[in-house]
């Protein structure tokens, strides 16, 4: 009677169960959406934003793993990248800055690509909501040999501000946030190894507003990042 019931019930559901097992496999190897919970790439991507993440972008995986099964590209400089970190112990949301090979270091916000100073200029300045100087922003587009991107800084900087140059091993990458002073990126949890890398993102689709009741920005739908 068990199996009766199994059957009867696999005849009735087959086409749905086929459809979630597929949709799951399609999450995991081919392309998923991310929740993107704090302000660190702001103001790239913003609290409640959902993100497009292409999971074939560097490797074909064994799906709900990490096993690649064929590199198809390596991560280029100024891709946003989406990780799993092992020493954050969460999916974490970055830039690549720093290849193999480089030679990167960071002196009072402004960063050093094998000792050359990355240009940027300034586009805005933004106060703190309190009014003080404490937490003022200045907002700059920093060309990343090539690629161009807004980042913010603290106009007083901040611990994160500096660091001394560190050279990318092989197999690894140097990743930062744009919100350059609220970011624990790879001047935190270290640098990116090539297989905790899950995808790129180039898409916003929808953002919540977490302090409108979670109604969507009507000014962030369907963007290019």
């Amino acid at each position: 009677m068990k199996f009766d019931y199994l059957g009867r019930a696999w005849a009735e559901n087959k086409s749905l169960l086929v459809f979630i097992s597929l949709m799951f496999v399609f999450r995991s190897a081919i392309a998923d959406w991310n929740e993107v919970p704090t302000g660190s790439m702001k103001p790239t991507i913003i609290e409640g934003d959902r993100i497009l993440v292409n999971k074939m972008a560097y490797d074909l995986r064994v799906p709900f793993t990490h096993v690649s099964l064929y590199k198809r590209a390596d991560p280029e400089r100024g891709d946003i990248i989406v990780f799993d970190s092992e020493a954050a112990g969460k999916r974490l949301v970055k830039r690549v800055v720093g290849m193999p090979g480089d030679s990167v270091a960071m002196r009072n916000n402004t960063l050093l690509i094998n000792d050359v100073p990355v240009a940027s200029k300034l586009s805005a300045m933004r106060g703190a909501s309190d009014g003080s100087l404490a937490d003022e922003r200045a907002e700059l587009m920093e060309n990343l040999l090539g690629v161009e991107h807004r980042i913010w800084i603290k106009t007083e900087g901040s611990v994160l501000s500096s660091f001394a140059p560190t050279i990318v091993p092989p197999g690894f990458y140097l990743a930062l946030g744009d919100n350059r002073d609220n970011s624990a990126d790879s001047r935190v949890i270290g640098l990116v190894p090539r297989t905790e890398i899950v995808g790129r993102t180039r898409s916003l689709v929808i953002s919540l507003n977490y302090d409108n009741y979670y109604l969507p920005r009507a000014s962030r739908y369907l963007q290019v990042l």
